[in-house]
């Protein structure tokens, strides 16, 4: 039997794991100022790949955050859902009310055309959504005519991805596909009635899903190009929050690198610290996730590319008026990434 990690024995390894990392490192740490604030507001929400933001909790106190919130973004989804044609969460950290988050590539493009005041920072992973549909279904072609369901919680970025997806296989997100969504149903659970012919899943609805052996994945980010080329999930502060406070930006961004580094090497101690602090229920699905998911990548590939990808494919769909050079000069910053990557090279 596995022996069943508890919080503290895990916070004790995490932080012996954390010195080890900090005497490497220990030149740059030196030279660096404290943090200008104590305080950091992280986005939660029911996603189990947001996991390094949970993880990184206690790296974010040996950086020097004393105060580190969790904001719920669920029901701001639904609140904000389309609201000027921004998504939920870039509307939030325009607003002041999240430090930091991270959503889908395409929702951040959203959130900077609609004119949100976002900062991209990095790439977080890849391979973190599949696009599960009827046994009939075999390919994205195939949806031509049939219902397409979206995420209440997400209506804006799920549909925005679902759309570029379609549109890829040639065609018309408007013309071809029915879109449905209920506020009272998830996505699974309509195409667990059969009610739907295929929706975007990611974890844990996709463990769900799969353990429940209903339908099968049309397209996996994970193996399937050109989705397993370009990260699906970053990370971004406010433009404000990075002028104001760069050696916080900083020390955020290295905490959660850091937490991503112990995801991808530890998948089980990250699983189990997610469970003892309530961030997920399931253990199994929650390792299984995180052994799939690829958090190996920060160092590796550009997020730049990513954006630009995304957002090349959301003005070809008419989604987004704004150009990607444009978009990525006004809402990118890479240097503390750049700085991190030659600092934190093993």
């Amino acid at each position: 039997m596995p022996m069943i990690q508890t919080r503290r024995r895990f916070l004790t390894t995490l932080s012996l794991a954390g010195a080890a990392c900090v005497l490497r490192a220990a030149r740059p740490l030196a030279a660096e100022q404290p943090p200008e604030t104590i305080t950091v507001r992280l986005a939660k929400n029911a996603g189990i790949c947001i996991a390094p933001q949970y993880v990184a909790e206690e790296l974010l106190r040996a950086e020097g955050f004393i105060d580190i919130r969790y904001v719920d973004i669920t029901e701001a989804h639904v609140r904000r859902a389309d609201a000027a044609g921004s998504e939920a969460l870039s509307d939030m950290i325009a607003h002041g009310e999240v430090d930091f988050g991270r959503t889908f590539a395409p929702g951040f493009v959203l959130g900077m055309n609609a004119g949100a005041p976002v900062m991209v920072l990095s790439g977080l992973h890849l391979g973190c959504f599949e696009i599960f549909g009827k046994n009939e279904i075999r390919t994205l072609g195939d949806l031509k005519g049939g219902t397409v369901g979206v995420d209440i919680y997400k209506l804006s970025q799920n549909r925005a991805l679902l759309a570029i997806m379609i549109g890829l296989v040639g065609l018309d997100p408007v013309k071809d596909i029915r879109w449905v969504s209920d506020p009272s149903l998830q996505p699974k659970d309509l195409f667990m009635e059969g009610k739907i012919d295929a929706f975007l899943a990611s974890p844990p609805e996709l463990q769900e899903v799969r353990a429940k052996n209903i339908g099968h994945v049309i397209v996996s980010s994970i193996n399937d190009r050109p989705w397993s080329q370009y990260y699906c999930c970053m990370l971004a502060t406010s433009t404000e929050f990075a002028r104001k406070y760069p050696v916080a930006t900083k020390r955020a961004l290295r905490a959660i690198l850091k937490a991503a580094d112990l995801c991808a090497s530890d998948p089980r101690r990250a699983a189990q610290l997610m469970v003892d602090g309530g961030y997920a229920a399931r253990y199994d699905y929650t390792l299984q996730a995180l052994s799939e998911i690829r958090y190996d990548v920060w160092r590796d590939f550009d997020p730049e590319d990513s954006l630009r990808f995304y957002a090349l494919r959301l003005h070809e769909a008419g989604l987004i008026k704004a150009t990607p050079e444009k978009l990525i000069a006004e809402h990118t910053d890479w240097r503390f990434l750049n700085e991190l990557k030659r600092e934190l090279k093993a």
